[in-house]
């Protein structure tokens, strides 16, 4: 049996974080209906390098975190479809939104409304800056919150910054702690029987990301500084090597002991960290001309077997391909590919494993509306009804 095995949740979030909060408790074991404009679908359908996905609007970022989950159209300005939403909400354990903040309480959605009708619920609300204060009806998306955040100016090299991250980070950053936030709620139920409230920010995971920056700032008054790939340490950062860029991982003093000697340079050991700032241009001029004499794989294999941490800076396509990654059950690959989606392709899964019950995927991203008929059905509505239903565009 998964965790959440006998929890339906209604996923009504488009593009990254929302979604992506949903498809992991989905992948361990929820029922998760996602709740999307008939006309207006989610706009990761149509997001990603695919464009033939997107002009079938099954985009890769769509892709990413559609599994295990039923595909419900509704128009909910129309009171036929916020009638069908309120039957959903009474047997629902979760609702999950991510629309700007105010706009599904004008929709007559608000928490006040929604717990009155089943005081069980999980009422989780996922936007940019949070529920109130003076950016509360602000919108943002990953890259803007980075901007906002600091983030940007702490990110790139002294020459060049502000950069904003390769990833959208943090969009699934928010994803995972909402999942987070949501089992700790549904989880608090258990004990109490009463419904939750979730107010989840980007904004606040993007300083939550910044933790320790964060406190030192609050200590020091001084701020992150772009770096690029150097470290204060000089046996933390990245070099390059006969082929390829090493990133070098020695960080504590034991590490940066075991490094000095696995080089033959004993005597630049440090007893402190004081000790090495004060050295750091010594010590990485070194280290520049000894990590010239091998390539990044071949440090890397002979600075671990001496336990000092190291890695070639690799490209996704590489470490996709490293055997290591395919032990871990990272990604769920539909080598037939699935309705909407000729070919073979593959998505991600948990970044955790389980003795059991653990996170699978067990049915592929589903094609706009594919189970509004299923749905409305199991709501008590007939042919007939669901037919009008559907002549009036509100499904």
């Amino acid at each position: 049996m998964r965790p959440f095995e006998g929890i339906r949740i209604i996923d009504a979030t488009h593009v990254l974080a929302g979604p992506f909060a949903a498809y992991q408790l989905g992948l361990l074991g929820a029922e998760v209906i996602k709740l999307e404009h008939p006309d207006e679908p989610d706009q990761s359908r149509d997001s990603g390098p695919d464009l033939d996905l997107n002009d079938a609007s099954m985009g890769s970022y769509f892709l990413t975190q559609g599994s295990n989950k039923r595909s419900l159209t509704l128009d909910l300005k129309q009171e036929a479809g916020r009638e069908v939403m309120r039957k959903l909400v009474a047997q629902a354990d979760v609702l999950v939104e991510n629309y700007r903040p105010g706009a599904f309480a004008a929709l007559g959605f608000s928490w006040e409304a929604l717990s009155a009708l089943n005081p069980r619920l999980i009422y989780c609300s996922i936007s940019a800056f949070g529920q109130e204060g003076p950016r509360g009806v602000q919108t943002a998306y990953d890259h803007v919150i980075q901007a906002t955040s600091g983030i940007m100016a702490a990110t790139g090299t002294p020459e060049v910054n502000p950069i904003k991250f390769g990833a959208p980070a943090i969009d699934y950053a928010t994803g995972t702690m909402g999942a987070f936030a949501l089992s700790a709620a549904l989880f608090q139920r258990e004990r109490t029987g009463k419904g939750q409230r979730i107010d989840l920010a980007m904004l606040d995971v993007a300083m939550m990301m910044q933790a320790s920056h964060l406190t030192a700032y609050l200590r020091t008054g001084k701020g992150a500084r772009p770096r690029g790939n150097d470290h204060e340490h000089a046996t933390n950062s990245a070099y390059p090597t006969k082929e390829g860029l090493v990133m070098l991982g020695a960080s504590n003093l034991r590490q940066q002991r075991r490094l000095w000697a696995a080089l033959g340079r004993e005597e630049m050991a440090k007893r402190t960290n004081r000790e090495r700032i004060a050295d750091r241009d010594r010590e990485a001029a070194m280290l520049r001309e000894i990590m010239l004499t091998r390539t990044a794989e071949e440090w890397e294999a002979f600075l671990q077997a001496r336990h000092v941490p190291a890695a070639r800076v690799r490209t996704l396509a590489e470490a996709l391909a490293d055997p290591h990654v395919a032990t871990r059950n990272l990604v769920h690959r539909f080598p037939a590919g699935a309705p909407g989606v000729p070919g073979p392709f593959g998505v991600p899964v948990a970044a955790f494993k389980l003795a059991h019950g653990g996170a699978q995927v067990d049915s592929p991203p589903p094609v706009l509306g594919a189970d509004t008929d299923a749905v409305l059905g199991e709501l008590g509505y007939s042919a007939a009804e669901i037919a009008t239903l559907r002549t009036q565009r509100v499904v």
